[in-house]
């Protein structure tokens, strides 16, 4: 069940929800509204309803989607593995779970083959604490356990894990280092992404810069919060998008097998001993690949 307060949003109700809760499109959000899954007031709703602030809104969260989960026997590339977490070096171009659209081959179904997962996330996502896109590639942290699952969660939300990534974007930063705090939600334009957007969910972003190329920037990127594709468009909003992003960057781009993003750096604190684990992750061939062309061409 999730519960939010109108504070300073206007318009329809459907669409305000639609940039509160980004996970639900505006079709399921008006589907929830008809069966009172969403209450306003501990009311009903309809979709037109114009919002108001102190409007009280009660979202009970739908059933997930039964999927059988086949455990599948694919090559992982495990960085670090005990009794209660694991830390595995994703390759771009793999899902993290399954979802519609991709069934199986995801890395939830290869990580089911290896070991068994915690069961918090029920039976979509067992083991998954965190996500990164199906074209990015680098470390994730995985529990084994529900007790393991718990504690990395609440890290995850106190800010206490430390989530670097790599990032070659188009263009060349003016700044050395930098902060980006522009809240994130759906884009109104197109459901099917995330923007920028007055009413949506903060998010921050630290970079600093590593190497200047004659068109393009290798940076370096803190996360401070994790929203949906949030690195990704934070740099498109400041004019600076990820090269390869088939999404948020231009046509005329760096061939490749997605966006040159790579979360090489990660660090936790054990769920069970308290030490404090820290990884790196060395960037895909590919994208050494790209650079090593780049420097040929470097500015400083």
């Amino acid at each position: 069940m999730k519960e939010f307060t109108i504070t300073d949003q206007t318009g329809r109700l459907d669409q305000v929800l639609s940039v509160v809760f980004p996970e639900y499109s505006r079709s399921v959000i008006k589907k929830m509204l008809t069966s009172n899954d969403i209450l306003v007031n501990e009311q009903g709703a309809k979709p037109r309803y114009q919002v108001k602030a102190g409007d009280h809104v009660r979202l009970t969260e739908p059933k997930p989607q039964k999927l059988d989960l086949v455990a599948e026997n694919i090559s992982l590339d495990i960085i670090y593995e005990d009794d209660d977490v694991l830390v595995v070096n994703k390759p771009a171009g793999m899902v993290v779970h399954p979802a519609a659209g991709h069934p199986d081959h995801t890395l939830v179904n290869a990580l089911l083959y290896h070991c068994p997962l915690s069961q918090i996330n029920g039976k979509l996502r067992p083991g998954i604490v965190h996500r990164i896109d199906r074209d990015t590639s680098g470390l994730l942290m995985v529990a084994k356990n529900d007790q393991a699952h718990r504690s990395l969660s609440q890290q995850l939300k106190n800010k206490t894990t430390s989530r670097y990534y790599l990032a070659l974007v188009h263009g060349n930063l003016k700044e050395n280092r930098g902060t980006i705090d522009a809240p994130l939600g759906r884009s109104p334009k197109d459901r099917k992404k995330q923007a920028v957007v007055a009413n949506g969910r903060k998010a921050v972003t630290h970079f600093e810069v590593l190497r200047r190329y004659q068109a393009y920037t290798l940076i370096k990127c803190q996360l401070e919060t994790g929203r949906t594709h949030q690195i990704r468009v934070h740099l498109k909003y400041i004019g600076h998008p990820v090269a390869g992003d088939p999404v948020y960057g231009p046509k005329k781009t760096l061939a490749g097998k997605g966006q040159y993003l790579h979360a090489a750096e990660l660090g936790f604190t054990h769920p069970i001993t308290g030490d404090r684990l820290d990884f790196k992750a060395a960037l895909p061939d590919y994208f050494k690949n790209i650079l090593s062309y780049l420097d040929k061409d470097i500015t400083n």
